[in-house]
């Protein structure tokens, strides 16, 4: 079933899977904040509207707060906690 979303998600983890597009990962925000935590060692980026990309480590999101991530090699698997 396509979702329309880049991911796959199970419970808490989804995994972006290597082969999805660049143009699937686009600029967005959330309705609620959260905290996203890569579960395997990853060269993906995550970036905030007006800042530089940083790697991918435990990070709290505010809502509302635009943001993406940036592809990098291999799958990533991310833990979202919803707060």
């Amino acid at each position: 079933m396509d979702t329309g979303r880049p991911y796959i998600e199970e419970g808490e983890v989804r995994t972006f899977n290597q082969s999805i597009s660049e143009q699937e990962l686009v600029w967005h925000r959330d309705y609620e904040d959260r905290i996203i935590e890569p579960l395997n060692d990853t060269d993906w980026k995550f970036q905030y509207d007006n800042s530089n990309p940083e790697s991918l480590k435990r990070l709290f999101i505010r809502k509302g707060v635009y943001h993406r991530l940036i592809k990098g090699t291999g799958d990533l698997k991310l833990k979202v906690i919803k707060l």
